[in-house]
């Protein structure tokens, strides 16, 4: 079997009872990792927290914040927090795993939703809002990215990274920090005035509402100043393919006045919205029981048989449950359809040739694009050499071994902005024809 690096398998991480995988997602102070459970099989996603890196940049709050909100919270339309453990170094959040993808992924592929599907979404979606508001917690960060969906469909909302608890808001009832993602971030919290974060939420959801029925977003301006405008304005219009009912309360929802904007309670006897509506069943008394989160940065507590990672001296082997959990597939061709506005962020492609070939030939094509270039063994961590709409684009590849003499190979955005990422892959792919392998037969597990 051709390998490209030869010698000794590779042993897997393993972070007390959970044996580490591939790498879901990155960003700058964490990393997610597929994991299985040793004792029961079990499939996780353990969030990996650099320790030093959120104390110099002040981030603790945030983390201790993220991990407080999620304890808060048991409800079969948010991602469920198992356990927290911490070493010296690193934090790692052991999180439900689902395998569907992000909403975000099913918009970019298919473009927009019929009425009915996107009804369904939307209805699970305020059933998770409804219930963290009535623990205190509001997100502040609510888009289709932040929307995973498990193999049944089932919506879950994630990442607490930016919630806001009831102690953070002041004695008028107000939440002061602005955050969020601009298209979806509501006309108070750009004011800078002061919000409701539970009516700031609910205008996040009547924008995830709009795209997911029209395949795009309500407010798009590629300045950001005029983004503003248009969110303050809410100057917007509904296409033409959109029920009565539906554009009546979406305008409803995207209502700029917050004092009149429709509340949750309202939305939930919406003749609309209460189509086929099925309220959640569950029991809220199930919390998870976790330490105290400051336990989590005493530099003393080691989380329980802690394999050190040793040298990857070939790609790692890419198991079956880790293969099926790539559920976006292997197909290089369909991947990066733009559609109604919306791109991809990641990608995969096979290819037969030896991995020492496969990360020589990336390496060869990303250097002249202007990117630094960082290698540990089958992983490259790439960094844009100039600033772009949101600062350096970063991207993460790595090699996989799926079969004898077959790797995978996944490029992801791992920072910057998407559209970026998008036209770097086309350059790139280009340069890698030679390389890619595919079968007569599409292989497309999406």
């Amino acid at each position: 079997m051709s390998s490209g690096g030869g010698g000794g398998r590779l042993a897997r991480v393993k972070v007390g009872k959970y044996e580490l995988g591939r790498t879901l997602g990155e960003g700058t102070f964490a990393k997610v990792k597929f994991a299985r459970n040793s004792e029961t099989g079990e499939n996780v996603a353990i969030k990996i927290i650099d320790k030093e890196r959120i104390l110099k940049h002040k981030m603790i709050e945030q983390i201790k914040r993220e991990i407080s909100t999620m304890k808060l919270i048991k409800h079969p339309n948010v991602i469920q927090m198992h356990e927290v453990m911490a070493s010296k170094t690193r934090i790692y959040i052991v999180m439900e795993f689902v395998t569907g993808g992000e909403l975000y992924d099913k918009i970019a592929t298919q473009g927009r939703f019929k009425e009915d599907e996107a009804r369904k979404y939307f209805q699970q979606l305020i059933n998770a809002v409804d219930y963290c508001h009535s623990r205190g917690v509001f997100h502040r960060d609510l888009k289709p990215e932040n929307l995973l969906l498990d193999t049944s469909g089932v919506l879950k909302v994630s990442d607490f990274g930016l919630s806001a608890l009831p102690e953070q808001v002041r004695g008028n009832g107000m939440l002061y920090t602005t955050c969020g993602t601009p298209n979806y971030v509501a006309p108070e919290v750009i004011s800078n005035k002061g919000y409701d974060g539970a009516k700031a939420d609910l205008w996040s959801c009547g924008v995830i509402l709009y795209v997911l029925m029209a395949g795009y977003l309500p407010f798009e301006e590629s300045n950001l100043m005029s983004l503003y405008k248009k969110i303050i304005e809410a100057d917007f219009t509904c296409p033409l393919w959109f029920s009565t009912s539906a554009k009546k309360l979406i305008k409803r929802i995207l209502d700029p006045n917050p004092s009149t904007r429709i509340t949750v309670p309202e939305i939930i006897e919406n003749a609309w919205f209460k189509k086929g509506y099925q309220p959640p069943t569950f029991d809220p008394s199930e919390e998870t029981n976790l330490d105290d989160v400051n336990a989590i940065f005493d530099d003393s507590v080691e989380p329980g048989n802690l394999v050190v990672e040793r040298r990857e001296e070939r790609p790692v082997m890419m198991n079956a449950f880790e293969l099926i959990s790539t559920s976006q597939g292997l197909n290089l061709g369909t991947l990066f359809e733009k559609q109604m506005g919306l791109v991809k962020r990641q990608t995969r492609f096979t290819s037969k040739c030896p991995a020492s070939e496969i990360i020589a030939k990336i390496e060869e094509a990303v250097v002249p694009l202007g990117f630094d270039l960082k290698k540990k063994n089958y992983k490259l961590k790439l960094r844009g050499s100039k600033p772009g709409r949101k600062g350096h684009l970063l991207i993460a590849t790595e090699i996989f071994e799926i079969a004898p003499s077959m790797y995978m190979v996944e490029v992801r955005k791992a920072g910057g902005d998407t559209l970026e990422f998008h036209m770097f892959y086309k350059s790139l792919s280009t340069c890698l024809k030679d390389i890619v392998w595919q079968s007569e037969e599409k292989i497309d597990g999406s």
